[in-house]
């Protein structure tokens, strides 16, 4: 089992990372802010105007640390990698079973039936927490509908009826979401999902912990040889990390969705970190961005068993985890993959 490493995030606006011996040095104004030795990392991501020197780059690529590229605010936009990690017999296997929809059915199959259990128990955990504090009849309703798409999932077998059952699950778990907002109400008051770019502050926070979550859950990917392009639920389309998508819906919930009410509600975050342009789109301030930064580290921390394996670990080495049973599925060395569920 690897050994969970951290993800430095560097979010200082002209920020330079530079190679120094066996360390990343960064600076900032002229000084240096922090030195690191390259092996307690798995990965770096920069926000913003932030410059990493060639030598890093490749140092980096060489030890197999990632280097994300984001925007000051969490989009996208590239990541430096070192050659392709594991076996090309495995994603040869994953092609193939790519472009068999049976098999991407039953996947999907066992990749939704996570994301909706997950997706339940977060309300179940409302209702027992703060039922005196939240609309229970609607939580309450939510929940069931979500035990009917679970019952629906094991009855069909057809991809897009199952895409069309998320669908559903989804609407049905957002739609409760308000209810599980009870504090500063004022300021994080959720109508419905947004995306790009996000209308609202709970929006915000949401994609932003998307966007770490997506960092984590492609590395893991990458880790064990699998390639993050290629999914099952979510078809091939140029720019996309489909297999990264797929994998990362189990976790949407209990890391992301959490983490984002924590902040809230814990009121680590308030409204006055928001800002919103005049086209709508709402973004971070820098300090509130630290702070979900660090909650989010502190987050991965944390220990969990793993439902299926029985083995004690950070909640953050669950990425990987999944990523070596998806790959244990695919050679053929399982009957099925079992997805992360929450108990």
């Amino acid at each position: 089992m690897r050994r969970h490493l951290n993800t430095l995030f560097v979010t200082t606006q002209g920020a330079y990372l530079a190679k120094e011996g066996e360390t990343v040095v960064v600076k900032a104004d002229g000084k240096v802010r922090m030195q690191l030795p390259v092996h307690t990392l798995d990965g770096i991501v920069c926000f913003g105007n932030v410059g990493v020197s060639p030598y890093l780059m490749a140092f980096c690529a060489e030890r197999d640390v990632t280097v994300s590229f984001v925007s000051e605010h969490g989009r996208f936009l590239a990541r430096v990698q070192g050659p392709v990690s594991g076996n090309v017999l495995l994603r040869r296997e994953q092609y193939r079973k790519a472009d068999d929809s049976e098999f991407c059915a039953r996947i999907s199959r066992s990749i939704l039936s996570g994301k909706i259990a997950n997706s339940r128990t977060v309300l179940q955990r409302a209702l027992r927490d703060h039922s005196e504090k939240i609309v229970t009849a609607d939580v309450r309703s939510a929940v069931d509908r979500l035990n009917g798409c679970l019952a629906a999932l094991e009855r069909e077998a057809d991809l897009e009826t199952l895409r069309g059952i998320e669908g559903d699950a989804s609407r049905t778990y957002f739609s409760a979401f308000d209810n599980l907002i009870v504090a500063q109400k004022e300021a994080f008051r959720f109508r419905e999902r947004s995306r790009r770019p996000p209308l609202d502050n709970v929006n915000c926070l949401l994609s932003f912990i998307y966007t770490l979550l997506m960092h984590d859950v492609r590395s893991a990917l990458e880790t064990v040889g699998i390639d993050p392009a290629v999914g099952f639920l979510h078809r091939d389309r140029p720019g996309r990390p489909g297999c990264a998508l797929d994998l990362m819906e189990e976790f949407r919930p209990f890391i992301a969705d959490r983490l984002a009410l924590s902040l809230i509600n814990l009121r680590k975050v308030n409204g006055g970190d928001f800002h919103k342009s005049e086209a709508g789109a709402v973004t971070l301030s820098d300090d509130a961005r630290k702070t979900l930064l660090v909650s989010y580290q502190e987050r991965k921390r944390e220990e969990i068993i793993h439902p299926f394996t029985g083995e004690k670990m950070a909640i953050g080495s669950l990425f990987f985890m999944q990523a070596l049973l998806l790959a244990r599925h695919l050679r053929g060395d399982t009957d099925g993959y079992p997805p992360f569920i929450w108990k």
